[in-house]
């Protein structure tokens, strides 16, 4: 009772923070009125003076160690001097910076080494100042789009009149983004316009701000719109977008704010991070806070497919072409079974022979979901019924084996909520009547250990065994992995649904937004075998140069925001995974939409008719219409019908995302009738045509529930924009994909038995439709989370690697980065070729030929006699180095950095890449140990860690080769150079 009674008195724990803001809006609001009265040149003033003030927090901008040591008097005291001036306006907050900085060499580094000392502390100092002057800055900004008001400004090629001003509730939204929550804000409420005043306040600091949103269409009309609020008030924009050059993306984010797309800026940090060979060929320079629009469809919706830059790969060794025939032929055999198995299913029927009907129906179901016979079965609830307790007989039975006995009946299993098939013996036996064992893996060790014991074999003919008996295993394990990807293909994956076909090319279909996902392929050859199936050409394998997920890319930023109309469903996972916390905004004016209660139909025929005769009604009223469906295939469908029923319509399938902007602008418009994909056109506004209101607004249809709640909301949220009146309805038929997988099968046929008719009326129906997505949703966070957190372990290597590689691009002394490579590569060398040796009779050969071969040196065995690993090792060390020393000796300064970088960067990068492509086996073959009681993620840990140990050995290693054998090839080209300018001027 009281913990019901507490928040309705005091407020629940959303309306109390919002209320905590309050004080700050009023506050706000009083400064911008004072402004009215004053000169649009203070805007400008105070934004200055704002900039000056935190641009003390800046790093330091100062030449490097090498080149004051080479600085004449006037440069030092030129340096000194701009030392003196900076730390000027921080000593009274930072007095451990001494007092003065001379014009010496060692003043300079030690006023340098200071300033890293008190560095850290910027970060909150920082944070403190904009707090302080935030109320004031978002008075600027509001005084600033008020000044705005009736000005006109060339978007996108049309001429816009500027008519916003902030109210109260998007000043609400704009101090929850400041402070790193999710401003969850209904359609209509301009969340672009609210991004504006955190963007401002934190462009001010000059570390810059990235405003990311879900299409270049958007960056681009939203960095052109915004801009010229921005630009009036000093700040420089910039927008990156697909097919740009690099010097054109350096520029956009060296500029105060920048505008782009979640993939665009991803994959400019890869490929500044994995393959710039130089500082300068960096174009973005850090991630201080990213603005996400539309922040669910980003950190929730893209965030399930990694970002990957690819190349080819140096071989490529599938099978799906030679395969495809085959396991088509096994389709349509198992499609004959089952036809079989429908036909006996109603024979049984008709003879009363309930149990046997049963049984046979789940061999139907285990074999082909889909069967439209089969579908049809599951109208009747009574059979329903049957189904539901045979499966369940059969799973508890003696732990499942009696339905893999079923399962052995068919060529093929299916399991759709897995989203897996299985060949099975009968399949394996039709495949490869003469060896259906070829469908079996080998026990390796066994075998290897039987070739190595045996001693009537050469050392030779053992080795030759090992390889032919490891290229049977590839090559039986390469075979099974492509059937049972092109099973997939074949049963799994649908053309128009996930996927379509264009120009020869397959692309994937986002299943939550309906868009086509360009350049993205499925992995583990998945996407191979869908081009087999559709009889495209097969593109050859990739080799992966660089990858992160989204979620560990966002993760970079030292601060996080996000807006979006549909985020509280989802708030868990933002806070668990982002440590985001959502923040629900209230309305600027009563929403007066009207939800009404689903129709649900028993027949996917019968709901569609239902939509077609709803739309018919409201489009003879005049009323506009928006249909929101769940695939391309659906959106198809009911445009055909719509064709039928001689209704004028649009279809929009999220294809090209300007059109699909200035379509959807459109569909408020009366008599328009839309048919959409869920997610298309989202980030435009649909405002009403004249006199669509008295008609009761946009009347917003859904063909299907979606397994996310979080979508249903983003396409109900379409209508009723500031105040408008609006309408939505959700028709769902029992032969949907989340009726069918996941509502409750039980309560369902017992709910089925008692309607009449064709439409189902029941208030406990629209509870199992919400449950079911519940359980979807927890499932589907369970597996990103899963996923993440094997991600994780690569995001940590791939952070220690990135910044090595970062700290070779920008150190000031690569020779000291030499001889670290040296001191830690040498000794590692030394205990491996010594961790066999008799510790009373070492054998030092297998030590000194590598010592030879790899730097070369030339040590005496007799040195190293009587003397432990730890003198030899630091002997060597030297030694190395004083040959390093030796051959870059009388080599340009400038050329043998410039080598030495490359060098290290070859062997970083050539590694990390082997690395990738072993981490990628490792985490496909560890979930087979699941069926030995492991932890899969634990193996992945514990093995993907000693990859890692090896992987920086080896990138020393390799690093230190290169080196040596560069610098003998440099100073060799070096004196040819010298000697052919010599022989010119001799002659």
């Amino acid at each position: 009772m009281i913990s019901w009674l507490f928040p309705k008195i005091i407020g629940g724990k959303n309306e109390r923070e919002v209320n905590r803001i309050r004080p700050t809006v009023s506050r706000i609001n009083e400064i911008e009125e004072a402004f009215q009265q004053k000169p649009a040149g203070v805007l400008l003033e105070m934004t200055s003076a704002w900039q000056t003030h935190l641009a003390r927090y800046h790093a330091l901008d100062v030449p490097t160690k090498a080149q004051i040591e080479t600085m004449d008097d006037a440069g030092l005291q030129t340096t000194a001097e701009a030392l003196e001036k900076r730390f000027s306006t921080l000593r009274r907050e930072f007095s451990a910076l001494p007092s003065k900085v001379a014009a010496t060499a060692e003043s300079i580094e030690a006023a340098k080494a200071a300033f890293h000392q008190i560095e850290p502390r910027f970060a909150k100092a920082r944070s403190i100042y904009l707090e302080k002057i935030l109320p004031e800055a978002y008075a600027v900004v509001k005084n600033a789009a008020r000044r705005l008001n009736g000005s006109e400004a060339e978007i996108g090629g049309r001429t816009e009149t500027w008519r916003m001003v902030h109210f109260d509730v998007q000043l609400i939204g704009g101090i929850a983004l400041h402070r790193g929550m999710i401003a969850e804000m209904q359609t209509g409420e301009g969340k672009t316009l609210v991004a504006t005043l955190p963007v401002y306040l934190n462009a001010l600091t000059g570390l810059g701000v990235h405003v990311v949103t879900v299409n270049d269409y958007l960056a681009k009309r939203d960095s052109e719109w915004m801009g010229v609020l921005f630009r009036s008030l000093g700040l420089s924009i910039g927008c990156v977008v697909n097919n740009m050059q690099p010097w054109e993306r350096r520029e956009a984010y060296h500029c105060d704010i920048t505008y782009g797309t979640n993939s665009e800026f991803g994959f400019d940090y890869l490929r500044d991070n994995g393959m710039a060979s130089t500082k300068e060929e960096q174009v973005q320079r850090g991630h201080y806070l990213a603005v996400i629009d539309e922040v669910d469809s980003i950190l929730i919706d893209e965030a399930r497919t990694p970002l990957i830059i690819t190349g080819a790969a140096t071989r490529s060794s599938h099978q799906f072409d030679t395969l495809r025939q085959s396991v088509e032929q096994l389709v349509k055999k198992q499609t004959e079974l089952c036809n079989r198995l429908a036909a006996e299913a109603e024979k049984q029927l008709s003879a009363g022979d309930h149990a046997a009907a049963g049984l046979t129906l789940l061999k139907l179901k285990l074999g082909q979901p889909r069967n439209r016979r089969f579908l049809r079965f599951l109208e009747i609830p009574e059979l329903r019924r049957l189904l539901d307790k045979t499966e369940l007989a059969y799973q508890k039975s003696s732990f499942g084996k009696d339905i893999h006995k079923l399962k052995e009946e068919l060529y093929f299993a299916i399991d759709e909520k897995a989203h897996d098939a299985d060949l099975m013996e009968k399949g394996r036996r039709f495949l490869s009547p003469s060896d259906p064992d070829s469908f079996t893996i080998p026990d390796t060790a066994a075998q290897l250990a039987a070739i190595q014991t045996d001693t009537a074999s050469t050392s030779e003919e053992k080795a030759t065994a090992r390889g032919a008996l490891r290229e049977q295993m590839d090559g039986q394990a390469a075979k099974i992995h492509g059937i049972s990807q092109l099973l997939k293909a074949y049963c799994l994956y649908e053309k128009d649904v996930h996927y379509v076909v264009a120009e020869g090319k397959i692309t994937i279909i986002d299943e939550s937004t309906g868009r086509e996902m360009a350049g993205r392929r499925w992995s583990d050859g998945l996407h191979q075998a869908v081009e087999a199936k559709e009889r495209v050409s097969i593109e050859k394998e990739s080799r992966t140069y660089a990858t992160i997920t989204l979620q560990n890319y966002f993760r970079l930023y030292d601060k996080l925001a996000g807006m979006t109309g549909t985020a509280e469903t989802e708030a868990a996972e933002f806070h668990d995974i982002y440590q985001l916390d959502v923040l629900p905004i209230p309305t600027n004016t009563p929403n007066i939409r009207i939800d009404e209660n689903d129709r649900i139909f028993k027949t996917r025929r019968e709901k569609y008719n239902a939509v077609v005769e709803r739309i018919a009604a409201a489009h003879a009223t005049g009323q506009p219409v928006l249909v929101g469906t769940a695939s391309v295939e659906s959106s198809e469908t009911l445009s055909r019908l719509l064709q039928r029923a001689k209704i004028p319509h649009t279809v929009l399938n999220a294809k090209f995302h300007e059109q699909e902007a200035e379509i959807v602008a459109l569909a408020g418009q009366r008599g328009a009738v839309t048919v959409s994909t869920n997610m298309a056109g989202r980030g435009t506004d649909i405002k009403l045509g004249e006199g669509v209101a008295e008609l009761g607004g946009l009347f917003v249809i859904g063909t299907e529930r979606h397994p996310s709640r979080r979508v249903d909301r983003q396409l109900r949220g379409r209508c009723s924009r500031q105040g408008d009146p609006g309408l939505s309805r959700f028709f769902i038929s029992l032969e949907d994909d989340l009726m069918r997988h996941h509502a409750a099968p039980d309560r369902m046929a017992s709910l089925i038995e008692k309607s009449d008719g064709t439409t189902l009326k029941s208030a406990s129906l629209g509870t199992l439709v919400e449950t079911a997505q519940k359980q979807v949703e927890q499932r589907d966070y369970k597996t990103r989370k899963r996923v993440l957190d094997f991600d994780d372990v690569m995001n940590l290597q791939r952070e220690i690697v990135y910044g090595y590689r970062n700290e070779v691009l920008t150190t000031e002394d690569t020779r000291k980065l030499v001889h670290e490579i040296i001191a830690e590569s040498v000794p590692e060398g030394v205990r491996e070729h010594l961790a066999d040796c008799d510790p009373y009779d070492p054998d030092y050969g297998p030590l000194l030929r590598w010592a030879q071969s790899t730097f070369p040196i030339s040590i005496a065995a007799e040195y190293l006699t009587a003397i432990n690993a730890e003198k030899i090792s630091a002997m060597m060390v030297k030694a190395v180095r004083d040959a390093y020393e030796l051959r870059v000796n009388g080599l340009p300064a400038e050329v043998l950095e410039q080598e030495e970088r490359r060098m290290v960067l070859a062997a970083i990068d050539n590694e990390w890449q082997e690395h990738l492509g072993e981490m990628d086996e490792l985490r496909e073959g560890v979930y087979l140990r699941a069926q030995g009681q492991k932890d899969p993620l634990v193996e992945y840990k514990n093995e993907a860690y000693g990859l890692f140990v090896t992987l920086m050995d080896t990138i020393r290693r390799d690093a230190l080769h290169h080196l040596f054998r560069s610098a003998a090839g440099l100073g060799a080209f070096l004196a040819q150079l010298q000697n052919q300018s010599q022989n010119k001027e001799a002659r």
